[in-house]
């Protein structure tokens, strides 16, 4: 009730949920901003209507809508099944805690102050400065474009995979080659829904609009048909049984009938999965050893929330690449040690090594979205209460949502099901889809149609990102992006944008990619940490956010817990990651325009700077820490060129690189007078400073420069030695 207090006050709540609903969208606010140029264009301009949207269309559901997605529906059974119920709800755990977290210091900053689009971008460059912004905001938009490319794969494998198979262009001549062919499928297909998702999104974000509320219900509609099933499960299971050769998986491609002879008539006749073991489909043929010496059983692939499976799945079965999918406590009789296994025959086998790290990686992308919030504070009503209320609720939403699966998921379907990525076991089903209910197509129409528009999200956000970067002009080869068509829409970065999508979709693996993005996002994680936290360390004047419950502590606990994250879900991609944004922030730092933000970095340079002073006043140095302090006195011509310049070698040898030198001139006259050219002065002096210029006994740094005016020379020298605290 809490989420809908807002509408309740102007009218009554069905009426302004439906009102909201048919009215929701998920555009981040430059967008809408385009959308309503595009739909004025020729027109009247309409009046300009006050912000409308309160906290449960405004935030909560966008923020739920961003936060669910591909992994939920395509690994997370996977990741139940590999790692096992205990170390999968401490992986939810720990990522929904970083996503919480780092949820309190955004509140904090968003309620600071208005947050335009840009979002976090915005949020990091006005605390931490221009480079740490720009540094920060481009891997946060790199991430969201390798998020497009993940939503697409997603889409691709949903499509090929399960809707409609026949679809492939590349076959596989044996099953060896499968996962080569599903590769270059995924590449051509991906390639070309990125090119028709482009195109959407160039003609029009409208067209992205009229269907948010579409993919909204397809979300909803789909993780309520999985609560469901669950519950339907505890008394009346579906009927998805499993073939197993000894304690092997099967795959059910192959053969319909889960036994070795059948009877027809009066007579045993072999069957189809005999013909796939066996040189011929008579009794008398050679046949694979271990099918020779094990049995054929078909277990229930979902026994149900009631058949205490859930002690089984309780622990972690991680896999090597190629090893054959097995059930564990069944009777088997081996080989041979070392004997090998045909690649062949109809097993279902791991596709990939597993281990807890690359899990954490393919998982945490699943916890990322909550800036969708903060992003749209200007459409609004009380942006301060509707930010911090909506993306904390959706957090602990999804939270619950994802650690609930976790646990359901272990004690309703079998291991080697969960296991089993693909659904090979349960006839090419969606392993997810097979327990929901009414019907695992409600699964998987829904998720492909939440991928869709989650990769349509991803295509409208991303560039109008780096827009707002380039807007602000801090990377100066990055300017031609903030242009674009006549309402605003940013052309040149939607074409940038689906070219670095397309590097994702040429990797061709959704496991590879998630791993990518994890890194950018966590890196943004950490930064808006670490702008809470520095800013209120630093109490600065305009730090008075209306989010109260907030602390710098748990600023820092966040900032740790996305680098310990970095790092667990990929030590090298993390290097990469730091290393981009290492060489982003010092090509801003040198090549960048001055930005004067009241940024926190600068702040904590005076703060730094005050404590040092005071700690100087608190005795006389002492002999060892002596440094040589100057005050140049130099006459300067018209053009502000040093007439005497051997003053400034002399000075550079004298201290030797230590010390402080101070570079005065005097400009006779009253500075009413000489007004034009004092301001001239200084504007030269900061160009072009004096010190150094190529001319010999240059030190690399720079002295203090100052400008005085002063009816006579003596009266405005005494003036600078006094400035200076020279006798």
């Amino acid at each position: 009730m809490a989420l809908f207090e807002e509408e309740m006050d102007t009218s009554p709540m069905v009426s302004s949920l439906l009102s909201g609903l048919a009215n929701y969208t998920n555009l981040p606010q430059g967008s809408r901003e385009h959308e309503e140029a595009e739909n004025n264009e020729g027109g009247k301009k309409k009046p300009v209507q006050a912000p409308r949207m309160g906290t449960f269309m405004g935030v909560y559901l966008p923020c739920l809508q961003n936060i669910f997605g591909v992994i939920l529906f395509l690994r997370l059974t996977w990741v139940v099944g590999i790692a096992g119920i205990m170390e999968a709800f401490c992986m939810v755990f720990i990522c929904c805690s970083c996503t919480m977290l780092t949820a309190i210091s955004m509140s904090a900053i968003a309620t600071n102050g208005v947050v335009p689009a840009g979002g976090s971008y915005y949020m990091i460059s006005r605390s931490l400065g221009p480079e740490f912004g720009g540094a920060v905001g481009l891997c946060f938009y790199l991430g969201t474009t390798f998020a497009g490319a993940m939503y697409i794969l997603g889409t691709i494998e949903i499509l090929l995979a399960y809707l409609f198979p026949a679809m492939a262009i590349f076959k596989a001549e044996d099953a060896s080659g499968e996962a080569a062919a599903m590769l270059n499928n995924m590449r051509v297909y991906g390639t070309c829904v990125l090119t028709c998702m482009a195109t959407v999104v160039f003609v029009g974000v409208k067209y992205v609009n009229k269907f948010a509320l579409v993919f909204l219900g397809c979300v909803i509609l789909s993780i309520l048909a999985i609560y469901a099933g669950v519950i339907k499960s505890a008394f009346d299971p579906p009927n998805f049984p499993i073939c197993l050769l000894g304690n092997r998986t099967l795959s059910r491609h192959g053969f319909d009938v889960c036994a070795k002879l059948a009877w027809e008539g009066n007579e045993t006749v072999t069957t189809r999965l005999w013909g796939l073991f066996c040189s011929s489909r008579f009794l008398n043929a050679t046949c694979d050893e271990y099918f020779t010496r094990n049995n054929v059983t078909e277990i229930q692939g979902i026994p149900g929330a009631a058949s205490g499976l859930i002690k089984e799945n309780l622990w972690s079965s991680y896999l090597t690449k190629g090893v054959i999918v097995e059930r564990r406590g069944m009777p088997s009789v081996g080989l041979a040690e070392g004997a090998p296994v045909d690649m062949d025959h109809p097993y279902v086998f791991s596709d990939m090594t597993s281990y807890f790290t690359l899990l954490v990686g393919i998982y945490f992308p699943s916890v990322t979205g909550i800036m969708a919030g903060s992003n749209r504070s200007g459409d609004l009503r009380d942006a301060q209460k509707s930010i911090p209320t909506g993306t904390i609720l959706a957090i602990a939403t999804t939270s619950a949502v994802y650690i609930s699966s976790v646990v359901l998921f272990g004690a309703c379907i079998e291991g080697v099901v969960l296991r089993d990525k693909f659904g090979e076991a349960v006839n090419g089903n969606l392993v997810v889809g097979t327990l929901a209910w009414p019907s695992p197509w409600v699964i998987v129409i829904g998720s492909f149609f939440s991928t869709c528009g989650a990769g349509l999200q991803s295509l409208t956000g991303a560039p109008r990102l780096l827009q707002a970067i380039s807007r602000d002009g801090i990377v100066p080869f990055l300017q031609v992006f903030g242009h674009g068509k006549a309402n605003g829409e940013p052309t040149w970065a939607l074409l940038l944008t689906a070219c670095i999508c397309e590097i994702g979709i040429l990797i061709a693996s959704l496991d590879e990619v998630a791993p990518i993005l994890s890194m950018f996002f966590l890196m943004c994680y950490m930064f808006v940490n670490l702008a809470c936290a520095v800013q209120t360390l630093l109490r600065t004047p305009n730090w008075r956010p209306r989010f109260r419950y907030y602390h710098w502590t748990l600023s820092f606990l966040g900032m740790s817990l996305c680098l310990a994250l970095m790092f667990i879900c990929s030590w090298y991609y993390a290097l990469v990651a730091m290393l981009i944004a290492g060489l982003i922030y010092k090509y801003i730092e040198y090549r960048g325009a001055e930005k004067e933000w009241g940024d926190g970095i600068r702040g904590l340079s005076l703060s730094a700077a005050r404590y040092a002073l005071l700690r100087l006043e608190e005795g006389p140095p002492h002999t060892k820490n002596w440094r040589p302090q100057l005050l140049v006195l130099v006459r300067v011509d018209q053009d502000q060129n040093v007439v005497h310049p051997q003053l400034l070698s002399l000075t550079s040898q004298l201290k030797a690189g230590k010390g402080l030198t101070i570079v005065g001139s005097v400009l006779e006259g009253t500075f009413l007078d000489n007004h034009p050219q004092a301001q001239r002065a200084e504007e030269v002096s900061e160009l072009r400073p004096w010190w150094g210029g190529g001319r010999a006994g240059h030190s690399g740094r720079q002295p203090l420069s100052l400008y005085t005016c002063s009816p006579s020379h003596p009266w405005d020298q005494s003036g600078l030695r006094l400035f200076c605290h020279l006798p």
